[in-house]
């Protein structure tokens, strides 16, 4: 049985596609120690830099006691919530989150154990095989596992093609008891955001309910760093916001904001929820800290967004493509090994980029997913558009060569 497992990944590894586990260390701020190299991490999702923030990190563990140690930073939970895994720490973040984002009227919020959790947990609980599932293809691989999971029709629509979704909704709404609308904000790979407008615009209209998730949105928009929805003034119109503590808030977890009626549905019909350990106290503890801070912390919101305009602006003026609008800027390759071998050279030049490549993003679209964090300054990343431009032309000189 084992030959047949080797002989795959011998495929993979021809093909460019074999991962591999990369342990990093010597952490300070956005820099980290990668075979024996310092490296500028152009590849974390610590959007806000608090990863990397020793002085937060202190300020947090300062205010561990004896009295406190076990309640408020206890390293594990060892059972699910609703056995005896439920603490306190996990309400007061639930009541934090449902403060910000609904205020007194009826949104609750409830944790999972990570966004993954999240996706494949809530649309399975809500949804039966009367109702219908219409999804971004570009959704993360969660969202799509979660539709399998579900006993629900799913249907696709191409990326950010609302019309084709409108005609979907035509064509198939009068058919299904309940219909869900599902998108990401901030596309994780694309760095590209949804149009929520016409998505509320689309959700109204024909009756359905809007799942939206913010994975790679909380913490970088709006007035208290809620998301995209936030921004733009429709967090009252999303149905199921997911947020996760992951990214910009450099912990593990995630949350749905929702009715409180549709999360105690959940907490008695989510399979992901019920049939895990919980979080431990210390990082329920933290994710409550560090939410409570982030909502201040408009001045790194605004650097961030500065820097990665500067980053685009400047990949232009070399002449390059640079897809989204957000902090994640994809540089496409499109070839596996040639993406590998460019990641090699950067790392070698003290960037530390992976690459990124199907099944995470579609054939031939193999990339660089560049990761800016608000611990950067434009000194950090000002050299990489003109080494990107220097590769681009070698590349093309090489495949001229081979014709």
């Amino acid at each position: 049985m084992s030959s047949s497992y080797r002989e795959e990944m011998s495929k993979l590894q021809e093909s460019g596609r074999l991962r591999q586990l990369r342990p990093l260390s010597g952490r300070r701020g956005c820099r980290v120690q990668y075979q024996g190299r310092e490296c500028l991490n152009l590849t974390s999702n610590d959007y806000l830099g608090i990863g990397g923030d020793s002085q937060l990190l202190g300020q947090f563990y300062g205010g561990m006691d004896a009295e406190n140690m076990l309640d408020r930073y206890g390293l594990g939970a060892c059972s699910s919530r609703l056995l005896t895994g439920d603490t306190e720490p996990a309400h007061e973040l639930e009541e934090a989150l449902a403060t910000a984002y609904g205020g007194a009227g009826q949104r609750a919020a409830l944790l999972f154990n990570s966004g993954y959790h999240a996706n494949i947990g809530i649309l399975p609980a809500l949804l039966g095989k009367n109702d219908l599932i219409l999804s971004d293809k570009l959704n993360h691989a969660s969202i799509h596992d979660g539709l399998q999971l579900c006993r629900a029709t799913h249907k696709r629509f191409a990326h950010r093609d609302y019309d084709q979704l409108e005609h979907l909704l035509i064509t198939h709404r009068h058919h299904h008891e309940r219909v869900v609308i599902v998108s990401e904000s901030v596309f994780s790979m694309d760095g590209d955001v949804a149009d929520l407008g016409r998505l509320v615009q689309l959700k109204k209209e024909f009756d359905t309910l809007l799942y939206l998730d913010e994975a790679h949105a909380v913490g970088l928009y709006g007035a208290m760093g809620l998301g995209k929805a936030e921004e733009q003034g429709l967090m009252a119109d999303i149905d199921l916001l997911v947020g996760t503590f992951g990214k910009a808030f450099a912990s593990i977890g995630a949350f749905v904001i929702c009715h409180q009626d549709i999360r105690e549905y959940l907490v008695n019909r989510s399979r992901s929820l019920i049939f895990t350990t919980a979080l431990p106290p210390i990082l329920l503890n933290w994710n409550q800290f560090v939410f409570r801070r982030q909502q201040s912390m408009n001045e790194k919101r605004e650097h961030l967004a500065a820097l990665a305009q500067k980053m685009r602006q400047a990949m232009e003026d070399q002449g390059l493509t640079a897809i989204g609008n957000s902090n994640i800027i994809p540089y496409i390759i499109g070839n596996d090994q040639e993406t590998m071998r460019l990641a090699e050279k950067l790392q070698e030049r003290g960037f530390l980029i992976f690459p990124v490549r199907p099944p995470a993003v579609p054939e031939g679209t193999a990339r660089f997913r560049l990761s800016l964090t608000a611990d950067m300054n434009w000194q950090d990343i000002c050299e990489l558009p003109g080494i990107l431009r220097e590769e681009s032309t070698l590349r093309q000189a090489d495949t001229g060569r081979t014709r």
